[in-house]
Protein backbone atom coordinates (compact mmCIF):
# COMPACT_ATOMS: atom_id res chain seq x y z
CA UNK A 1 0.00 0.00 0.00
CA UNK A 2 3.15 2.13 1.03
CA UNK A 3 4.37 1.54 -2.07
CA UNK A 4 1.47 2.56 -4.45
CA UNK A 5 1.05 5.87 -2.56
CA UNK A 6 4.79 6.85 -2.41
CA UNK A 7 4.97 7.55 -6.57
CA UNK A 8 1.63 9.66 -6.48
CA UNK A 9 3.16 11.90 -3.65
CA UNK A 10 6.21 11.80 -5.33
CA UNK A 11 4.56 13.38 -8.45
CA UNK A 12 2.40 15.75 -6.44
CA UNK A 13 5.60 17.32 -4.93
CA UNK A 14 6.86 17.61 -8.16
CA UNK A 15 3.88 19.58 -9.86
CA UNK A 16 3.73 21.48 -6.44
CA UNK A 17 7.57 22.60 -6.99
CA UNK A 18 7.24 23.45 -10.70
CA UNK A 19 4.27 25.35 -10.10
CA UNK A 20 6.25 27.06 -7.85
CA UNK A 21 9.09 27.76 -9.93
CA UNK A 22 7.09 28.98 -12.54
CA UNK A 23 5.12 31.37 -10.73
CA UNK A 24 8.71 32.89 -9.65
CA UNK A 25 9.90 33.60 -12.70
CA UNK A 26 6.78 35.08 -14.26
CA UNK A 27 8.58 38.30 -13.96
CA UNK A 28 11.79 37.30 -16.06
CA UNK A 29 9.36 35.51 -18.53
CA UNK A 30 7.58 39.03 -18.47
CA UNK A 31 10.87 41.03 -19.57
CA UNK A 32 11.42 38.08 -22.09
CA UNK A 33 8.10 38.83 -23.69
CA UNK A 34 8.94 41.42 -26.08
CA UNK A 35 12.21 39.87 -27.47
CA UNK A 36 10.25 36.73 -28.26
CA UNK A 37 7.18 38.94 -30.00
CA UNK A 38 10.31 41.20 -31.84
CA UNK A 39 11.82 37.10 -32.74
CA UNK A 40 8.19 35.79 -33.80
CA UNK A 41 7.11 39.21 -36.17
CA UNK A 42 10.39 39.81 -37.53
CA UNK A 43 12.32 36.36 -38.32
CA UNK A 44 9.35 33.56 -38.40
CA UNK A 45 6.34 35.30 -39.95
CA UNK A 46 8.74 36.53 -42.90
CA UNK A 47 9.31 32.57 -43.06
CA UNK A 48 5.82 31.99 -44.88
CA UNK A 49 7.14 34.18 -47.76
CA UNK A 50 9.46 31.80 -48.53
CA UNK A 51 6.48 30.09 -50.82
CA UNK A 52 6.69 32.58 -53.48
CA UNK A 53 9.99 30.77 -54.29
CA UNK A 54 7.55 27.92 -55.85
CA UNK A 55 5.05 30.03 -57.46
CA UNK A 56 5.06 33.07 -60.42
CA UNK A 57 4.58 36.13 -57.49
CA UNK A 58 3.12 38.94 -58.94
CA UNK A 59 2.54 41.76 -56.08
CA UNK A 60 -0.98 42.84 -58.14
CA UNK A 61 -2.05 39.08 -57.39
CA UNK A 62 -0.56 38.36 -53.78
CA UNK A 63 1.09 35.59 -52.79
CA UNK A 64 -1.78 33.03 -52.38
CA UNK A 65 -3.44 33.96 -55.66
CA UNK A 66 0.15 34.15 -58.15
CA UNK A 67 0.24 30.63 -60.20
CA UNK A 68 1.97 27.56 -58.77
CA UNK A 69 5.49 26.30 -60.91
CA UNK A 70 7.18 24.54 -58.55
CA UNK A 71 10.48 24.17 -58.99
CA UNK A 72 11.16 26.20 -62.23
CA UNK A 73 12.81 29.02 -60.67
CA UNK A 74 15.24 26.88 -58.72
CA UNK A 75 16.02 25.32 -62.16
CA UNK A 76 16.92 28.67 -64.13
CA UNK A 77 19.34 29.60 -61.64
CA UNK A 78 20.83 26.45 -62.23
CA UNK A 79 21.01 26.67 -65.77
CA UNK A 80 21.94 30.14 -65.97
CA UNK A 81 25.74 31.25 -66.23
CA UNK A 82 25.63 32.95 -62.80
CA UNK A 83 24.83 30.07 -60.92
CA UNK A 84 28.55 28.73 -61.61
CA UNK A 85 29.96 31.94 -61.05
CA UNK A 86 28.32 33.09 -58.00
CA UNK A 87 28.86 29.83 -56.33
CA UNK A 88 32.26 29.69 -57.32
CA UNK A 89 33.33 32.91 -55.76
CA UNK A 90 30.90 32.25 -52.41
CA UNK A 91 32.72 29.54 -52.19
CA UNK A 92 35.90 30.41 -52.75
CA UNK A 93 35.61 33.70 -50.47
CA UNK A 94 33.93 31.88 -47.96
CA UNK A 95 37.12 29.25 -47.53
CA UNK A 96 39.42 31.40 -47.54
CA UNK A 97 37.76 33.51 -44.96
CA UNK A 98 37.88 30.59 -42.88
CA UNK A 99 41.29 29.64 -43.46
CA UNK A 100 42.94 32.34 -42.41
CA UNK A 101 40.27 33.79 -40.07
CA UNK A 102 39.85 31.12 -37.93
CA UNK A 103 43.26 30.18 -36.70
CA UNK A 104 44.92 33.54 -36.63
CA UNK A 105 42.40 34.81 -33.60
CA UNK A 106 43.42 31.33 -31.76
CA UNK A 107 46.92 32.60 -32.10
CA UNK A 108 46.98 35.81 -31.08
CA UNK A 109 45.44 35.16 -28.10
CA UNK A 110 47.98 32.77 -27.41
CA UNK A 111 50.55 35.20 -28.04
CA UNK A 112 48.13 37.90 -25.88
CA UNK A 113 47.57 35.44 -22.81
CA UNK A 114 51.72 35.01 -22.72
CA UNK A 115 52.42 38.41 -22.47
CA UNK A 116 53.16 39.48 -18.97
CA UNK A 117 53.79 43.39 -18.81
CA UNK A 118 49.98 44.18 -18.32
CA UNK A 119 50.47 48.11 -19.75
CA UNK A 120 52.02 46.79 -23.15
CA UNK A 121 49.61 43.63 -22.69
CA UNK A 122 46.23 46.07 -22.65
CA UNK A 123 48.26 48.39 -25.47
CA UNK A 124 48.51 45.22 -27.68
CA UNK A 125 44.63 44.04 -27.12
CA UNK A 126 43.28 48.17 -27.60
CA UNK A 127 45.43 48.54 -30.64
CA UNK A 128 43.81 45.04 -31.95
CA UNK A 129 40.40 45.84 -31.52
CA UNK A 130 39.84 49.32 -32.44
CA UNK A 131 39.53 48.37 -36.26
CA UNK A 132 36.44 46.17 -35.27
CA UNK A 133 34.88 49.42 -34.55
CA UNK A 134 35.48 51.15 -38.38
CA UNK A 135 32.10 50.92 -40.12
CA UNK A 136 32.11 48.63 -43.27
CA UNK A 137 31.86 51.77 -45.28
CA UNK A 138 34.07 53.34 -44.00
CA UNK A 139 36.55 50.65 -44.29
CA UNK A 140 35.75 49.73 -48.28
CA UNK A 141 36.53 53.82 -48.73
CA UNK A 142 39.78 53.20 -46.82
CA UNK A 143 40.21 50.42 -49.12
CA UNK A 144 39.47 52.20 -52.09
CA UNK A 145 41.86 54.64 -51.20
CA UNK A 146 44.91 52.77 -49.73
CA UNK A 147 44.89 50.77 -53.43
CA UNK A 148 44.04 53.24 -55.51
CA UNK A 149 46.94 52.22 -58.51
CA UNK A 150 46.99 56.09 -59.34
CA UNK A 151 46.82 58.55 -56.23
CA UNK A 152 46.84 55.67 -53.64
CA UNK A 153 48.88 55.71 -49.97
CA UNK A 154 50.62 52.47 -51.39
CA UNK A 155 50.95 53.73 -54.53
CA UNK A 156 52.94 56.94 -53.41
CA UNK A 157 54.99 54.70 -51.38
CA UNK A 158 55.62 52.64 -54.24
CA UNK A 159 57.03 55.29 -56.50
CA UNK A 160 59.64 56.18 -54.39
CA UNK A 161 60.77 53.08 -55.05
CA UNK A 162 59.88 53.51 -58.92
CA UNK A 163 57.43 50.52 -58.31
CA UNK A 164 54.18 50.46 -59.90
CA UNK A 165 51.42 49.91 -58.16
CA UNK A 166 48.58 46.73 -59.56
CA UNK A 167 45.36 47.73 -59.09
CA UNK A 168 44.48 45.12 -57.12
CA UNK A 169 40.40 46.46 -57.04
CA UNK A 170 39.51 46.28 -60.08
CA UNK A 171 41.73 42.76 -60.51
CA UNK A 172 38.89 39.93 -60.39
CA UNK A 173 41.69 37.60 -59.02
CA UNK A 174 43.02 39.77 -56.45
CA UNK A 175 39.38 40.39 -54.99
CA UNK A 176 39.10 37.24 -52.17
CA UNK A 177 42.25 38.85 -51.21
CA UNK A 178 41.51 41.99 -50.97
CA UNK A 179 38.45 41.14 -49.23
CA UNK A 180 39.96 38.29 -46.68
CA UNK A 181 42.61 39.93 -45.16
CA UNK A 182 41.17 43.08 -44.96
CA UNK A 183 38.21 41.28 -42.92
CA UNK A 184 40.97 39.54 -41.06
CA UNK A 185 42.69 43.13 -39.80
CA UNK A 186 39.30 44.50 -39.09
CA UNK A 187 38.48 41.48 -37.00
CA UNK A 188 40.87 39.44 -35.65
CA UNK A 189 41.46 41.57 -32.69
CA UNK A 190 37.84 40.86 -31.91
CA UNK A 191 37.62 37.34 -32.78
CA UNK A 192 40.31 36.68 -30.01
CA UNK A 193 38.39 38.04 -27.14
CA UNK A 194 36.51 34.99 -26.73
CA UNK A 195 39.71 32.80 -26.54
CA UNK A 196 41.20 34.97 -24.56
CA UNK A 197 38.21 34.33 -22.06
CA UNK A 198 38.59 30.46 -22.47
CA UNK A 199 42.38 30.86 -21.47
CA UNK A 200 41.44 33.12 -18.60
CA UNK A 201 39.25 30.25 -16.94
CA UNK A 202 42.02 27.33 -17.10
CA UNK A 203 42.96 26.21 -14.02
CA UNK A 204 46.08 27.54 -12.94
CA UNK A 205 47.17 24.75 -11.03
CA UNK A 206 47.90 22.96 -15.11
CA UNK A 207 50.45 25.32 -15.12
CA UNK A 208 52.09 25.09 -11.89
CA UNK A 209 52.62 21.78 -12.83
CA UNK A 210 53.98 21.77 -15.71
CA UNK A 211 56.61 24.19 -14.28
CA UNK A 212 57.43 22.06 -11.72
CA UNK A 213 57.98 19.38 -14.53
CA UNK A 214 59.97 21.90 -16.56
CA UNK A 215 57.52 22.62 -19.20
CA UNK A 216 58.82 25.47 -21.31
CA UNK A 217 56.21 28.37 -22.80
CA UNK A 218 55.83 26.98 -25.92
CA UNK A 219 55.17 23.01 -24.30
CA UNK A 220 52.56 25.23 -22.23
CA UNK A 221 50.97 26.19 -24.76
CA UNK A 222 50.99 23.15 -26.80
CA UNK A 223 49.68 20.37 -24.15
CA UNK A 224 47.61 22.78 -21.47
CA UNK A 225 46.32 25.94 -23.44
CA UNK A 226 45.23 24.43 -27.18
CA UNK A 227 43.64 21.27 -25.70
CA UNK A 228 41.61 23.22 -23.52
CA UNK A 229 40.58 25.99 -25.98
CA UNK A 230 39.70 23.24 -28.29
CA UNK A 231 35.99 22.70 -27.43
CA UNK A 232 35.46 26.49 -28.12
CA UNK A 233 36.95 27.03 -31.13
CA UNK A 234 35.26 23.90 -32.57
CA UNK A 235 32.11 25.51 -31.48
CA UNK A 236 33.49 28.89 -33.64
CA UNK A 237 33.91 26.71 -36.16
CA UNK A 238 30.70 24.93 -36.41
CA UNK A 239 28.93 28.52 -36.67
CA UNK A 240 31.50 29.91 -39.45
CA UNK A 241 30.83 26.52 -41.49
CA UNK A 242 27.09 27.01 -41.27
CA UNK A 243 27.12 30.06 -42.76
CA UNK A 244 29.58 29.03 -45.55
CA UNK A 245 27.36 30.80 -48.40
CA UNK A 246 26.91 33.98 -46.55
CA UNK A 247 29.84 35.96 -47.44
CA UNK A 248 29.36 39.90 -46.25
CA UNK A 249 26.80 41.43 -48.89
CA UNK A 250 27.85 44.97 -47.74
CA UNK A 251 31.43 45.38 -48.29
CA UNK A 252 31.19 43.28 -51.54
CA UNK A 253 28.76 45.14 -52.62
CA UNK A 254 30.58 48.40 -52.43
CA UNK A 255 34.20 47.20 -53.45
CA UNK A 256 32.68 45.29 -56.92
CA UNK A 257 33.12 47.40 -59.76
CA UNK A 258 32.45 46.28 -63.59
CA UNK A 259 36.26 45.12 -64.12
CA UNK A 260 36.37 43.09 -61.03
CA UNK A 261 32.25 42.09 -61.68
CA UNK A 262 33.60 38.34 -62.35
CA UNK A 263 35.59 38.00 -59.22
CA UNK A 264 33.61 39.27 -56.96
CA UNK A 265 29.61 38.69 -57.79
CA UNK A 266 28.63 36.40 -55.06
CA UNK A 267 24.84 34.65 -54.44
CA UNK A 268 24.32 37.67 -51.74
CA UNK A 269 24.99 40.67 -54.20
CA UNK A 270 23.08 38.63 -56.97
CA UNK A 271 20.27 38.01 -55.06
CA UNK A 272 19.94 41.42 -54.43
CA UNK A 273 19.98 42.57 -57.94
CA UNK A 274 17.81 40.25 -58.97
CA UNK A 275 14.84 40.85 -56.96
CA UNK A 276 15.72 44.42 -55.75
CA UNK A 277 16.97 45.91 -59.26
CA UNK A 278 15.23 43.65 -61.56
CA UNK A 279 12.06 42.54 -59.49
CA UNK A 280 12.30 38.67 -59.87
CA UNK A 281 11.10 38.53 -56.83
CA UNK A 282 10.81 34.65 -56.67
CA UNK A 283 13.95 33.73 -58.78
CA UNK A 284 15.50 36.01 -55.69
CA UNK A 285 13.50 33.98 -53.02
CA UNK A 286 14.33 30.69 -54.60
CA UNK A 287 18.24 31.79 -54.87
CA UNK A 288 18.31 33.06 -51.00
CA UNK A 289 16.35 29.42 -50.13
CA UNK A 290 18.81 27.24 -51.99
CA UNK A 291 21.73 29.40 -49.78
CA UNK A 292 19.84 28.52 -46.80
CA UNK A 293 19.15 24.84 -47.44
CA UNK A 294 23.11 24.95 -48.34
CA UNK A 295 23.94 26.37 -45.03
CA UNK A 296 21.69 23.91 -42.98
CA UNK A 297 23.21 20.78 -44.69
CA UNK A 298 27.00 22.44 -43.97
CA UNK A 299 26.18 22.78 -40.58
CA UNK A 300 24.64 19.42 -39.72
CA UNK A 301 27.15 17.68 -41.13
CA UNK A 302 30.48 19.97 -39.35
CA UNK A 303 28.71 19.37 -35.86
CA UNK A 304 27.96 15.63 -37.01
CA UNK A 305 31.95 15.19 -37.67
CA UNK A 306 33.21 17.35 -33.99
CA UNK A 307 30.88 15.71 -32.48
CA UNK A 308 32.31 12.35 -33.90
CA UNK A 309 35.89 13.33 -33.58
CA UNK A 310 35.91 16.09 -30.67
CA UNK A 311 32.89 14.95 -28.53
CA UNK A 312 31.78 18.51 -29.62
CA UNK A 313 28.82 20.26 -30.77
CA UNK A 314 26.01 22.45 -30.65
CA UNK A 315 23.31 19.42 -30.87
Amino acid sequence: MEKSIRPAVEKKGFKDLYKRKIKGSIPLYALLLPSLILLIVFAYVPMGGLIIAFKDYSPALGILKSPFVGIKHFIQYFNSFQFGVTLKNTLKISIYSIAVGFPLPIILALICNQIRLEKFKKFFQVTTYLPHFISTMVMCGMLLLFLSPNNGLIANALKLLNIDMPNLISNPNRFASVYVWSDVWQHVGWDSIIYLAALSAIDPTYYEAATMDGATRLQKIRHIDIPLIIPTAMILLILRAGGILNVGFEKVLLLQNPLNLQGSEIISTYVYKVGMQNFQYSLSTAIGLFNTVVNVIVLVFVNWLSRKTTKTGLF
